[in-house]
């Protein structure tokens, strides 16, 4: 009998410690933002400072592109003559057209002319080579603060960290950069596929949840009407690759300029959106929320982001509840075929190794499905939804 206490004291703690990525689908957290500039710059707020979604941050210019015009050889004169026949000096700004040196021979009967390329300044004349660098214009950056907030810590030259009381939803995959609407329900269930005769006129700028999957012919009426965003369930893999008109990289998503973003909770095909995420977002309404389809599922896994800020009181999760890992209970979310996208919870965690459909043994757990099944899959395959 103390042998088999002993067996089951080692098999809780073994069961204690089995860890997996989470994706968040939480009511009520602390939400902190870095809003970086990609290079140095100047910056506009300070510690303490209140900022809204689009409140400009921080800010900076990027250099323009060069353009190197061989100024010498369209002119017919020697390398090192050629400052004399620079009507331009450095540091002038030019516009595109203008002229920018000027050759004239035989009483005037002779003119050469040579434009600028572009709209820029000139960089460098050089009387060895021959050639002029007219340098494009500047291209402004701005930061803006995407979510409302307090800044809670200033990156000198950078930017800034700003903090919210939000809910949060993590998808599986998206498209599509950093944007705001407001939150409307374009279905009844999870289980109902958003199609082109749920969106309307009036849905300019929202942010639209779908059910079960999004159609080709939705996205297209979506980006006519101008809807901000899309959050659904499922989608067709071709469906993507036809809409943004390119296979979908391995790399990271969100550059995307298709005219909408889209979230993804489940995975690809028709698959009911969590009832957990959908009621969520209806009890949110009417709420104004930042969105961003930007996904990278290799290493620093980046997941697409459904922002709702609201004033309700919650108590932050501790780390210790996360460093539990799966027990019994668990939610989570099977991410591998033959199950994938299938919502669930953990009902136990079998200690001894088990052999799969490609001859490895692995560790495995078992998890009740929403409809009731129980299925085996090896503990990899899953990920723990936060609640």
């Amino acid at each position: 009998m103390k042998a088999k206490a002993m067996e089951r004291e080692e098999r809780v703690s073994e069961e204690a410690y089995a860890y997996t990525p989470g994706l968040k689908v939480k009511r009520a957290m602390t939400i902190t933002k870095t809003r970086r500039l990609p290079i140095p710059g100047e910056v506009f707020v300070k510690e303490g400072d209140k900022v809204n979604y689009h409140d400009i941050v921080a800010r900076t210019e990027i250099p323009g592109d060069p353009e190197i015009v061989k100024v010498a050889l369209l002119l017919g004169v020697e390398p090192e003559d050629l400052p004399r026949y620079m009507i331009k000096k450095v540091g002038d700004k030019v516009a595109k057209d203008e002229v920018i040196a000027a050759y004239n021979a035989l009483f005037g009967l002779i003119k050469k002319r040579v434009p600028s390329p572009i709209d820029g300044i000139i960089e460098s004349i050089s009387d060895v080579t021959g050639q002029v660098i007219v340098r494009g214009l500047p291209v402004p950056v701005e930061v803006d603060a995407y979510i409302p907030g307090e800044v809670v810590e200033v990156l000198p030259r950078e930017g800034a960290v700003i903090e919210t009381n939000a809910a949060f939803i993590q998808g599986i995959f998206g498209i599509g950069g950093e944007t705001h609407g407001e939150i409307k329900m374009a279905v009844k269930s999870p289980e109902e596929a958003l199609t082109h005769d749920h969106i309307k006129v009036g849905d300019k700028g929202k942010v639209l949840i779908g059910g079960s999957m999004v159609t080709l012919e939705a996205l297209r009426k979506a980006v006519e009407v101008g809807v901000s965003c899309i959050v659904v369930g499922g989608i067709k893999h071709r469906d993507v690759t036809t809409f943004i008109g390119e296979e979908i990289g391995v790399a990271i998503t969100g550059h995307e300029e298709v005219g909408l973003t889209l979230i993804v909770t489940e995975g690809f095909g028709e698959m009911k959106m969590s009832r957990r995420t959908f009621d969520l977002l209806k009890s949110f309404e009417g709420y104004l929320a930042a969105v961003n389809g930007a996904t990278q599922i290799r290493a620093g896994v980046m997941r697409p982001e459904i922002i709702i800020p609201h004033n309700e009181f919650f108590e932050q999760s501790s780390m210790e509840e996360l460093s539990a890992g799966m027990v019994p209970g668990t939610p989570v979310r099977i991410i591998r075929q033959p199950y994938f996208g299938a919502i669930g919870k953990v009902v136990s965690l079998p200690v001894e190794l088990q052999k799969i459909q490609t001859e490895s043994d692995v560790r495995v757990l078992d998890v009740e499905l929403e409809d009731g099944r129980v299925v085996t899959v090896p503990r990899a395959n899953v990920e723990i939804i936060e609640e």
